[in-house]
C-alpha cells in the first residue's frame, strides 16, 4: 500500500505541475506578444559617404584615411556599420566617422543594416577609395617580423618592476603626470596577485595586407577599476564567458596617436613615439578594460612599453610587454667573464690605499645629508674578511665614511658585482654607486651616475636603483627598486651589468631595472665605484633619536670585463 500511495502522490505532483507550466507558457506568450508589438522590416536604407579632404588635388582624401558616414532608413531603430577592413561599428543616429589605416589608395566595401523592431534588418552597401599615409615600418617590423608570413610571440615583462601601471587619462595637474604611471608605480617582478596572467602569449602576424593579431593563451586579467563596470570580482583573472573577445585572430591598424598624453605629454622626460596601434574585434593584450587602441610610449630591443585607456575614460594603463619570454627564477648570464679587478678585503686594518681613497667632510653633499665623513678606521675598517662601513653617533653629530676609486681604478663597461649586507637603523641611507670620472670636469649630473644599490632609511625591505644624467636626475631618475627582507640580516649580491646598448640593475641575478644604453648619454665613458653610508637627507629621512651606530658589511667587490 505505500508503494501505490507513493505513485499516486507522484502522478497528483505531475499533473499539477504540467497544469501550471501550461498557465505560464500561455501567460507569457500574451505578456511578449504584448511587449513587441509588430515587427516591422526597415526599408529605403541608404547610405552615403564623405572622405576627409577630397578635393581636386587630393581625389582620395588628405592622407588621414578618414571618412564620414551618413545612413538612412525608415522605421529603423539602429544602424551596423562592417567597414570592409576587418572592423565594425554601431550608430543610433546613423552617422558614424571611421579611419582607414592600410598605407596607399584602397577600395573599401561599407555594408551598413538597419535594425527594426524584433532584431530584423535591411542592408545595403557602397564601395569607398581612400588614401592612408600614415605608416610606421619600424614598429611593424618590431612586432610581428620584416617578411610576409613572420610572426613574434608576445608576453608580459614579468621579471621587471613597473610592467603594469596607473594614472591619470589627462588630468595633468599643470605639470604633464598625466602621461606616466602618477597614480599607482609600486608593482615589483613576479606580482603574486598577478600571476594568473604570466603565461599568457600574444602572436602578432606579417601578411600581404598588414599584420594581425591573436591571444593564444588566456586568461584575462580584470583590474578592480573596470570590474565593477562588467559585474565580475577585480584585480583577478577571468575566462572568455567574461572576455568574450579574448580569443581568435583579429587585425591589427597603425595610425598617429591623438591623445593628450602622446601630443602633449612625455615619459622619462621623452615624447612618446606617436603611433597608436589598435587590435580589431575587440582583441587586447591580456588586461581587459574594454579597450584595444594603444599608444605606444616606446619600443627598445625587446621591450614593447604602452598605453591604453580604459574604457568610459577613467583610468589610464602602462604596460610592458617583452618578446623574450621571461622564466621566474631564472639565471642571470653575462656577457662578462674575466675578472679584471677585485678586493676580497683579507687583509685586517685600514681600506687598501692602492684601491681605495676617500671623501672627507660634511656640508651635507647636495642632499641635506648630516654626517661627517672621515678616514678613521672607526668608520671604515677590514675585519675578518669585511670592509665595514659605520655610521656612528658622535657629539651631537654623526660620522660615517665614503671610500671611492678615483683616479686608482676608472673603467668603462663591465660587470660590478658587490657582495654586502646593509644596515638596520632608521635614517641610514647607504649605497654602492658609481660616478662619471670627468665629474671634476663637467660637474654632475653631467658626467652620469649609476646608482647598484640604494636603501631608502625608513624601508629596509626595498632596495632601490637609478640612473641619473642631463635630463633624468633627482626624482626625475630613471629608478627601479626589487623587494628584498633580508636585506639587513643576510648577504645579497648587488649588480651592474654595463655594455654599449644597455644597463642593467639587479640584486641576487634578479634584473630590476634596464635601460637602454646609446652614444648620446654619458654610460660611454670611464666611472669610478663608491661606497657609504649617509645619514637622513633626501633618501635617508627621519633619524631614529636613538641611533647610536650601524655598519653595513662589504664581503667583496669584484669588476668584470
Amino acid at each position: 500500500m505505500k508503494e501505490l500511495k507513493t505513485k499516486k502522490m507522484k502522478n497528483f505532483k505531475y499533473y499539477i505541475g504540467l497544469l501550471l507550466a501550461l498557465t505560464l507558457v500561455f501567460t507569457s506568450c500574451q505578456e511578449d506578444d504584448a511587449s513587441i508589438g509588430d515587427i516591422i522590416t526597415p526599408s529605403n536604407v541608404t547610405i552615403s559617404a564623405e572622405v576627409v579632404g577630397l578635393d581636386a588635388d587630393n581625389p582620395y582624401g588628405d592622407g588621414s584615411g578618414f571618412v564620414n558616414f551618413t545612413a538612412t532608413a525608415n522605421d529603423e531603430i539602429t544602424y551596423q556599420f562592417n567597414f570592409g577592413d576587418g572592423k565594425t561599428g554601431v550608430a543610433p543616429s546613423g552617422a558614424i566617422q571611421h579611419r582607414f589605416t592600410v598605407t596607399g589608395v584602397n577600395t573599401y566595401t561599407v555594408v551598413v543594416s538597419a535594425v527594426g523592431s524584433g532584431g530584423v534588418t535591411s542592408s545595403t552597401s557602397m564601395e569607398v577609395e581612400v588614401f592612408s599615409s600614415f605608416s610606421d615600418v619600424e614598429v611593424e617590423n618590431f612586432l610581428a617580423g620584416e617578411l610576409v608570413n613572420d610572426s613574434k610571440k608576445w608576453y608580459w615583462a614579468a621579471n621587471i618592476p613597473l610592467h603594469v601601471g596607473l594614472g591619470p587619462v589627462e588630468d595633468d595637474y599643470g605639470n604633464g603626470e598625466f602621461a606616466y604611471e602618477a597614480w599607482w608605480n609600486a608593482i615589483q617582478p613576479w606580482d603574486e596577485e598577478k600571476s594568473c596572467m604570466y603565461d599568457n602569449e600574444f602572436v602578432f602576424t606579417r601578411t600581404e595586407k598588414g599584420l594581425t593579431f591573436e591571444q593564444t593563451v588566456g586568461p584575462a586579467f580584470v583590474p578592480g577599476t573596470y570590474a565593477g563596470t562588467i559585474g565580475v570580482d577585480g584585480d583577478t583573472c577571468h575566462d572568455e564567458t567574461v572576455a568574450t573577445t579574448m580569443f581568435g585572430v583579429k587585425n591589427v591598424s597603425f595610425f598617429p596617436s591623438s591623445s593628450k598624453a602622446a601630443t602633449e605629454g612625455s615619459y622619462n622626460e621623452k615624447p612618446y613615439r606617436g603611433t597608436t596601434f589598435e587590435i580589431s574585434d575587440g582583441g587586447f593584450m591580456g588586461w581587459y578594460v574594454g579597450a584595444s587602441t594603444y599608444d605606444i610610449i616606446s619600443i627598445s630591443e625587446d621591450k614593447l612599453h604602452v598605453r591604453i585607456i580604459e574604457k568610459g575614460g577613467g583610468a589610464a594603463w602602462y604596460q610592458v610587454f617583452t618578446s623574450s619570454k621571461p622564466t621566474e627564477g631564472e639565471v642571470f648570464e653575462s656577457v662578462f667573464n674575466s675578472l679584471v679587478w677585485s678586493d676580497e678585503f683579507d687583509t685586517n686594518g685600514a681600506p687598501d690605499a692602492t684601491k681605495w681613497t676617500y671623501d672627507i667632510g660634511a656640508g651635507g653633499w647636495g642632499n641635506q645629508e648630516l654626517q661627517t665623513y672621515t678616514n678613521s678606521t672607526d668608520n671604515a675598517v677590514v675585519e675578518d674578511g669585511f670592509l665595514k662601513i659605520t655610521a656612528r653617533a658622535e657629539n651631537g653629530g654623526y660620522t660615517s665614511a665614503r671610500l671611492k676609486s678615483e683616479n686608482l681604478y676608472e673603467f668603462t663597461y663591465g660587470r660590478v658585482e658587490v657582495r654586502a649586507k646593509l644596515p638596520n637603523a632608521q635614517g641610514t641611507w647607504p649605497a654602492i654607486w658609481m660616478l662619471g670620472a670627468n665629474f671634476d670636469i663637467v660637474d654632475w649630473p653631467a658626467c652620469g651616475e649609476i646608482d647598484i644599490m640604494e636603501q631608502n632609511g625608513q624601508d629596509k625591505a626595498t632596495t632601490y636603483g637609478a640612473l641619473h644624467r642631463p635630463g633624468n636626475f633627482g626624482g626625475d631618475a630613471d629608478i627601479g627598486s626589487i623587494p628584498n627582507a633580508t636585506s639587513t640580516t643576510e648577504f645579497h649580491n648587488y649588480t651592474v651589468e654595463w655594455t654599449t646598448s644597455e644597463i642593467k640593475l639587479l640584486v641576487d641575478d634578479t634584473v630590476f631595472l634596464s635601460f637602454a644604453n646609446s652614444p648620446d648619454t654619458p654610460y660611454n665613458l670611464d666611472f669610478f665605484m663608491i661606497l657609504n653610508i649617509a645619514m637622513g637627507g633626501a633618501l635617508g629621512g627621519d633619524i631614529d633619536p636613538a641611533f647610536t651606530e650601524d655598519t653595513m658589511e662589504i664581503d667583496y667587490v669584484r669588476v668584470y670585463q
